[in-house]
């Protein structure tokens, strides 16, 4: 896979769920279980899959209310990380939320998660505040930074 990939976006479909699950395992300490994207997709959340090359690499779920899209979400799989997919799908799902009547688009992350906080700051998002003892940890609990962007 490689920067100049074709990249396609499809909803996330419960054929999906085994591999998304996989995914998360392996890319974070306290995963989503697969009854939480089950849940996702039963909700109407909007639920995410971005292939590129017909492989799947990344998924996202966003949760919209009212004129307002909140980022539950967004992982790409550790073989394709790197590769500006994560880019990529952060810019797709904003363009879908606005075109979707959202003129906010919120999410958390762990002030530990600095490419976290660099993809999202070199997007726009801003610090909006903190959510004390958010995440789990392997220390116990930790803060989540709120973050806001204009679409």
């Amino acid at each position: 896979m490689n920067e100049g990939a074709i990249r396609h976006f499809s909803p996330l479909t419960p054929n999906d769920l085994d591999w998304v699950h996989a995914q998360e395992v392996d890319l974070h300490p306290f995963p989503w279980t697969r009854g939480n994207f089950a849940d996702s997709l039963t909700a109407g959340h909007g639920a995410w899959l971005m292939r590129v090359d017909n492989e799947r690499v990344g998924y996202a779920v966003v949760l919209k209310v009212l004129d307002e899209a909140h980022l539950l979400n967004i992982s790409v799989a550790r073989a394709a990380q790197g590769k500006g997919h994560g880019r990529a799908l952060l810019e797709w799902l904003q363009l879908t939320a606005k075109r979707n009547g959202a003129g906010q688009f919120f999410l958390e992350v762990r002030p530990s998660n600095l490419a976290g906080l660099a993809l999202y700051r070199s997007q726009g998002f801003e610090q909006i505040g903190r959510r004390k003892g958010y995440y789990p940890a392997a220390g116990g609990r930790e803060d989540a930074i709120v973050m806001r962007r204009e679409l």
